[in-house]
């Protein structure tokens, strides 16, 4: 009666044994295997947590030029709306060829004819 030989896996080989060959490690090589799992799941989370620093100091970054960007925007919003005014009233008073006043002048006890 012949014995088939399942063949050797060295003790180094942290792959463990290939796939549908039917052998079972032994105890000691699965511990090496759940070891070696447990690293390479450990620096993927370190490497995932420094991803996700890098990207929340990227958002606070942008948070803050958007901010920025927003008040610039806000301030130049109340320049046009104070300038606006005597814009307009200088456009009306060139439409009617009127020779532009003094804001003093517009006043309604001024006004009476």
């Amino acid at each position: 009666m012949m014995c088939e030989v399942m063949p050797t896996i060295n003790e180094g080989d942290a792959a463990g044994p290939p796939r549908g060959t039917g052998s079972v490690p032994n105890g000691s090589d699965q511990e090496a295997n759940f070891e070696q799992l447990m690293v390479n799941m450990l620096d993927e989370r370190d490497k995932l947590l420094e991803s996700l620093r890098e990207t929340q100091e990227t958002l606070i970054h942008s948070q803050t030029k958007l901010q920025g960007a927003l008040h610039e925007r806000d301030v130049l919003q109340r320049q046009i709306n104070a300038a606006l005014p005597q814009q307009s009233i200088n456009w009306c008073f060139r439409q009617f060829s009127f020779p532009p006043t003094p804001s003093a002048d517009l006043s309604p006890q001024h006004n009476t004819v």
